[in-house]
């Protein structure tokens, strides 16, 4: 089998914390199925967050997943290391016109989200339950933008969803091989305007989750996202992305996830579950599978 017709899985996980007991399936699935299938498997380290995502912490991220058994092809990509990438990226959605800098702060969103809310009225929220952002305009004059803008004041860059959509013309779909949180399966709709107008990056960094993602996959060839299903909806800003920026399209498998007893999903920031505790309590490789509902 040739490299070009090779499946290529990934897992890429953040290691702004250690992992717990949600990446060891996730990166268990991407593993056994590159294996199943003949493909390769890589792993990636998401660590734009510089300051939360440690050396110590990637270095015991790799440590855990060879201890659960898995092998990965070098070099491992690390996010921090190509920046230049995702600022190419962002250089072609900018020159499309289709990015535009935002100075508002999160309490300003709050306090007017706030407002238009008293007496009963519904503000609009992405999936994940934020504000759509309302623009500055909305808050501020623009004399305000102006001076804002002059002085070297924050500002997140977001893309200006209404005119990518335009730029696009034309519905998107995706494949999905696993299911949403409804059971959607199959070639689906993707609604990336549900999003509203997505950070795509800050001024201090020159890239987002979703910019790097989108960037990262076409960069690496890889043909099969497989990651659970709280980052079903994403897809559709992820595909949009695809779209304008002229790169291929993989499949998507979304997988369930590991709650715990109050229905949560598992968290780093709440050090639930974490393999490097399971491992000094005892537990195998084999007890990692079981416990995740792996034979």
């Amino acid at each position: 089998m040739s490299l070009l017709s090779q499946p290529v899985f990934r897992f890429a996980p953040s290691p702004n914390g250690h992992l717990h007991l949600g990446h060891a399936l996730s990166a268990l699935l991407n593993f056994d199925a590159a294996q199943d299938s003949g493909g390769r498997f890589l792993i990636r380290i998401e660590d734009i967050d510089t300051v939360r995502c440690t050396s110590a912490l990637v270095r015991d991220a790799l440590e855990d997943l060879a201890w659960l058994g898995l092998t990965w092809e070098e070099p491992v990509r690390r996010q921090s290391e190509h920046f230049a990438d995702y600022a190419a990226a962002l250089l072609r959605l900018e020159e499309m016109g289709l990015v535009y800098r935002a100075f508002l702060t999160r309490s300003e969103i709050r306090d007017f989200v706030a407002r238009v809310e008293t007496g009963g009225r519904a503000y609009p929220r992405d999936p994940d339950g934020a504000p759509l952002y309302p623009g500055d305009e909305a808050v501020l004059s623009a004399d305000e933008i102006a001076a804002r803008d002059a002085a070297g004041e924050s500002f997140a860059l977001r893309l200006d969803m209404k005119k990518a959509l335009a730029r696009i013309g034309k519905p998107l779909f995706w494949m999905e091989e696993g299911s949403g949180p409804q059971g959607e399966t199959g070639r689906l709709p993707a609604d990336p305007s549900v999003w509203g107008d997505v950070v795509i990056a800050r001024k201090d960094t020159p890239t987002s989750y979703h910019l790097s993602v989108t960037v990262d996959d076409a960069l690496q060839g890889i043909t099969h996202v497989m990651r659970g299903r709280d980052l079903f909806q994403a897809t559709s800003v992820h595909r949009l992305l695809q779209e304008v920026l002229g790169l291929p399209e993989p499949c998507y498998h979304h997988h369930r996830l590991l709650l715990d007893h109050d229905g949560r999903k598992l968290s780093k920031s709440a050090r639930d579950t974490s393999l490097r505790d399971l491992r000094r309590q005892g537990c195998s490789a084999q007890d990692i599978r079981r416990l995740v509902g792996l034979a």
